[in-house]
């Protein structure tokens, strides 16, 4: 990985350590759970810190963010409408075409075994997409 890759990686892991740190309530807690869950799923996760504050998780492109709000914490897939839920953890954005997202409120609990397979599904998604967008490159 180039220099400049790592130190922004480092960088955007400094700055999700820190806003997980400022959560003083339950959202901090959900936050940390949410990322290492993300982490033991895909190993090779890069971690991004995007649009002024949100923690993104990225393989070949951002697959998910994750922000707390005020009240809750959103999860969002950005392909997630493409992505098998058959344990039902989407309960938000459902009428997008493209997105999918999970609203988690104080005292949920985070299928932990179908969220994992969920964050593997992204990445594999993601992976194809990247391949694909590859093998299009010098077609004309």
């Amino acid at each position: 990985m180039p220099a400049n890759k790592t130190t922004d990686a480092a960088s955007a892991s400094r700055q999700i350590d820190a806003l997980i740190a400022r959560l003083d309530d339950w959202r901090g807690a959900q936050l940390a759970e949410i990322r290492a869950l993300i982490r033991a799923a895909d190993p090779q996760v890069e971690e991004q810190w995007k649009w002024m504050g949100t923690p993104a998780f990225a393989h070949d492109g951002i697959y998910a963010i994750a922000n707390p709000h005020k009240g809750k914490v959103k999860i969002t897939f950005g392909h997630g409408a493409e992505l098998p839920d058959p344990y039902g953890l989407f309960n938000a954005g459902l009428g997008g075409k493209k997105c999918r997202a999970i609203d988690l409120f104080e005292g949920d609990r985070l299928n932990k075994t179908a969220f994992k397979q969920l964050v593997r599904a992204a990445v594999k998604e993601h992976v194809a997409r990247a391949k694909a967008k590859e093998g299009t490159k010098g077609k004309a």
